[in-house]
């Protein structure tokens, strides 16, 4: 199992925000968190990353717990993280942003080209932009800009926040086929985001996550098809 998480709980100060979820994502999929706002998927996400600490329980990875494993060091061990809102670097160009992805991984110049040109492959449109600013692209461009800076780390994990927020359709259809062509990578991804039949219908299994509990979990094709998913989610009964 690449990640296991176990009776975890997650608070800021009184408030807890995630109330002992246990879940697991094995290497080589796509696993979703569905919710709504204030469910806990973003605290979960910065908790993984390390920034956030847990209150209790514990996050392993690859067999081994993370509890004393910092934030940056877990991007070298193949965590890596495209936030929510994207947080790109606005004044720096596309490529300038790409580069600092493999801010933390020591390689040879060659790795790094062929890092690039696997990005600039999934995302041809930062090619095109590559000496553009990063505050100057649209909202999809830039959503893509900050999976391509967390791919140019060579995660083995690869934490999406919301992906999809705020973009116009046919980005968010391009995105969701990117993710797929993601994982042909090789690369397992934890995805949370509130279009749920997008992300239900790429996942391998899917978790529910209401109010900080984990309520349901299955394949991504039961949860897409399960008539309480349906009516909570997707906007129709089943």
């Amino acid at each position: 199992m690449l990640l296991n998480i176990k009776d975890l709980h997650v608070s800021y100060g009184k408030i807890k925000a995630i109330k002992g979820i246990s879940l697991e994502v094995p290497a080589g999929e796509i696993v979703t968190l569905v919710g709504a706002n204030g469910a806990g998927k973003t605290t979960l996400l910065k908790t993984i990353s390390g920034l956030l600490q847990p209150a209790s329980g514990s996050i392993e990875y690859e067999g081994k717990p993370l509890s004393d494993i910092k934030p940056f060091e877990r991007v070298v061990e193949g965590i890596c993280q495209a936030p929510e809102g994207r947080g790109i670097f606005p004044g720096m160009t596309v490529l300038e942003n790409l580069e600092m992805g493999k801010f933390s991984r020591v390689a040879a110049k060659s790795e790094n080209a062929q890092d690039l040109d696997m990005v600039y492959n999934l995302f041809p449109r930062l090619k095109e932009r590559a000496n553009q600013a990063g505050g100057t692209l649209s909202g999809g461009e830039q959503q893509m800009l900050a999976i391509g800076r967390a791919l140019m780390s060579r995660p083995r994990l690869l934490l999406l926040d919301e992906p999809s927020m705020g973009l116009a359709p046919k980005f968010i259809a391009q995105i969701f086929e990117i993710i797929q062509e993601i994982k042909k990578q090789n690369v397992t991804i934890l995805l949370v985001e509130q279009n749920a039949a997008k992300a239900l219908t790429i996942a391998d299994r899917a978790y529910v996550l209401e109010t900080g509990y984990i309520t349901m979990q299955g394949s991504g094709v039961e949860l897409l098809n399960d008539p309480k998913v349906r009516q909570a989610y997707l906007g129709h009964g089943a």
